[in-house]
């Protein structure tokens, strides 16, 4: 027999299928050890023939199977080969993508523990106290953790043993990530709306439906719903978060309806809860798989539905190589398996909500909320004029007014800030310096609990300076409000209130966001202040007020989204309020107050927004209508790096001037943010009309090869900064 063989090493000079010879323990899917070159590598088992054209003499034998199973089924190499030719990477990095890291470099393992068990029956002298005892306990429980039995009863258990009354077994011990988290085991009774939705993805014919609901409209028990159909008929489910913050949410609900059939795949777990996860859902002992992008890849098979929440989030685009769209590969997995992909949000992607209304995509809507609850209303300040009054704090007089109101009837708040730390930067009002990072092109933000300047991109830390380094002025000042600055002028406004923070700053550890959450929703705080992290899919029943601090901050970036996920940032945090008895209210504070955009979000228009939003994409050529591409370009060496988007450009002008009417523009340029991590950044940005000339621009990349220079494609980046 004859492995074909793919090396776990992602360069393209070994990209290509290696012919072992082999027993026949091994076959297709497995992580073998084989020799490569001077040494051994591992290798993934691709197919197992009969035959082999490599010369006897030529020819190498596996040494080992890695495990003693298939890490990789059918439909996991059926994925990557589709994702490798279809972005151009090694098989190996997109092989990759389906197991965990740690197993593939060997720093995890199975756990065990010893159990004793009782295998029949003794007469124990009366002078042997202790074995008497370790007896009579283990004829009324029957087994248990040797530790603690060699604990209680010292010697006697080896006694006991050696005249073979007791025996020791190994069993396989599963490391549990969220232990103590718990939800509501109750299936809710559906309202019309919803049944309708359960009864039209059921009844589709189509693959993809989308769930257009408001927030708080219900769409976690419609998802619930599906899934237990799903398992009844002997299927399993994957449901995608786009935030880690989450998922200990919603394990909490699947893990009270399905008990510990649900299991969580993320970057936040340590490697060995990571790998035991994996494991369970390998060998089907959990059958639902829970978490953000990567758990796309989880390795469950005869998969009955994928439920994309939150479809919109960018964070369903991958930003390493391979760069895949999470939805991308579910629709993959969706048609291999036959089954039915859902997508909600109550703010879809322009570009997902045109594929619905045009009927590529079923469309299904949840227009209220559970019990016919109002949305809160939103009330619009204008800051300019709070500027203009003397108010030069974070907060207007509205929302000042309204916290106080709020925490006097014992109620929650949340406070909507998208930028964490103290202050935005630090500026000498001197000379005009300020602190910028070294190895990024980007300015410092100050964070006053530890007195340093942070780099949010590299995460560099630095000393703030007693004087300017560049005139030597004292008159250092802080510019822009983070959520460190907002918790601590809170403190001084209401002394009393109990005021929590949930940024990245806050939030380290897989437990760090679940901690938070939890102590917000058990009302062991009056106000959550944080980043986007606050904005999605969390359910406070006490929470009346939210307040947006400035609904202005996305509106302004140049690119061509910053609209739509200003409106969606907005609505979302909006929805946090008012979702039990009491009625919610929004405070958004601005300075442009007129922008059409906060206006929509303001009534909660979706259909309005995406209206105006689709005619201005349309009549300048934007996505959905046209694709971006962009060719980024990174090195440490200036020259090289230039001289890598020299090479890759010329390449490109030969695409361009070979189909000019496939192209809207097409120039090199410096990415707006020139360096990260010590890393200058060129950009080759093009606009397709269609993606007809796609496979050229990837395959010129792939042929860029230089030693200390990055060359990659990405397409419709989530950011293009």
């Amino acid at each position: 027999m004859f492995a074909e063989v793919i090396v776990d090493i992602a360069h393209s000079d070994v990209d290509k299928i290696f012919d072992y010879a082999c027993g026949e323990d091994i076959v297709r899917g497995m992580r073998v050890a084989v020799p490569f070159g001077n040494g051994v590598t591992t290798g993934f088992v691709m197919r197992i023939k009969e035959t082999t054209d490599v010369p006897s003499e030529k020819l190498k034998r596996v040494l080992r199977a890695e495990e003693n199973f298939p890490s990789l089924n059918d439909e996991a190499l059926m994925l990557a080969d589709v994702i490798s030719a279809r972005y151009r990477v090694p098989m190996a990095l997109t092989l990759r993508l389906f197991l965990p890291a740690e197993m593939r470099t060997g720093k995890v393992s199975m756990r065990y523990r010893t159990v004793i068990k009782l295998c029949g029956e003794a007469e124990i002298p009366a002078r042997a106290k202790r074995q008497r005892e370790l007896y009579e306990f283990m004829r009324e429980n029957g087994e248990a953790d040797s530790a603690l039995l060699r604990e209680r009863f010292g010697s006697a258990v080896k006694a006991l043993m050696e005249s073979g009354v007791l025996a020791a077994e190994k069993r396989r011990v599963f490391r549990d990530p969220y232990r103590g988290v718990e939800g509501d085991s109750t299936p809710k009774k559906l309202t019309p709306s919803q049944q309708n939705a359960v009864d039209t993805v059921k009844n589709t014919a189509k693959t993809v439906t989308l769930l257009h609901g408001v927030t708080g409209s219900g769409k976690t028990e419609v998802y619930l719903t599906l899934i237990a159909d799903i398992l009844r008929s002997g299927k399993t489910a994957i449901f995608l978060v786009p935030e880690i913050s989450l998922t200990p949410q919603m394990l909490s609900q699947l893990r009270a309806r399905f008990g510990s059939k649900a299991a969580i795949l993320h970057s936040g777990l340590s490697a060995g809860e990571r790998f035991d996860e994996w494991m369970r859902l390998r060998e089907g002992s959990a059958r639902i798989a829970v978490g953000a992008r990567s758990a796309v890849f989880a390795p469950v098979e005869n998969v009955g539905i994928i439920v994309i929440d939150e479809e919109h989030d960018g964070s369903y685009s991958s930003e390493s190589s391979p760069r895949y769209n999470t939805f991308d590969v579910a629709l993959l997995r969706a048609r291999y398996n036959k089954c039915k992909l859902i997508l909600g949000s109550a703010t879809p992607s322009v570009e997902t909500y045109r594929r619905a209304q045009e009927g590529e995509f079923e469309f299904v809507k949840l227009p209220e909320r559970i019990n016919a609850r109002p949305m809160p209303a939103v009330r619009i300040v204008d800051m300019r004029r709070e500027v203009r009054k003397g108010n030069a704090t974070a907060f207007s007089a509205m929302l000042r007014e309204k916290l106080k109101s709020c925490l006097e009837k014992g109620n929650q708040a949340i406070l909507f800030l998208n930028r964490r730390g103290y202050s935005q930067t630090v500026i000498c009002r001197d000379c005009g310096y300020v602190a910028t990072c070294k190895n990024c092109d980007v300015s410092l933000t100050y964070h006053s609990d530890e007195n340093v300047l942070k780099c949010h991109y590299c995460g560099a830390n630095y000393k703030l300076p007693p004087a300017c380094p560049d005139c030597g002025g004292r008159h250092l000042g802080y510019v822009g409000t983070g959520t460190q600055r907002v918790v601590g002028d809170l403190k001084k406004l209401f002394p009393s209130a109990r005021i929590l923070r949930m940024d990245v700053d806050t939030t380290s550890g897989k437990e760090g966001h679940y901690r938070i959450l939890k102590q917000f929703s058990d009302h062991a705080a009056d106000i959550l202040v944080g980043t986007q992290m606050v904005a999605k899919g969390h359910d406070f029943p006490q929470v009346t007020l939210v307040g947006i601090l400035d609904a202005d901050m996305s509106l302004h970036f140049s690119d061509y989204r910053s609209g739509e996920r200003t409106f969606q940032l907005i609505t979302q945090v909006a929805g946090r309020s008012g979702r039990a008895q009491e009625a919610g209210e929004v405070v958004l504070q601005t300075y442009s107050p007129d922008n059409y955009i906060l206006r929509f979000a303001a009534q909660y228009d979706y259909e309005g927004f995406y209206e105006h939003e689709i005619s201005m994409r349309a009549a300048t050529m934007f996505p959905p209508f046209a694709k971006i591409v962009r060719v980024m370009v990174t090195g440490e060496d200036e020259k090289e790096t230039l001289a890598a988007l020299k090479s890759v450009y010329e390449k490109l002008q030969v695409i361009y001037a070979e189909n000019t009417e496939d192209f809207l523009f097409f120039n090199r340029m410096h990415a707006p943010v020139k360096r990260i991590q010590n890393k200058f950044r060129y950009q080759v940005l093009m606009r397709l009309v269609n993606g007809r000339v796609l496979k050229e621009i990837y395959a010129v990349c792939a042929e860029e090869k230089h030693k200390n220079v990055l060359v990659y494609v990405e397409e419709n980046p989530a950011n293009l900064s």
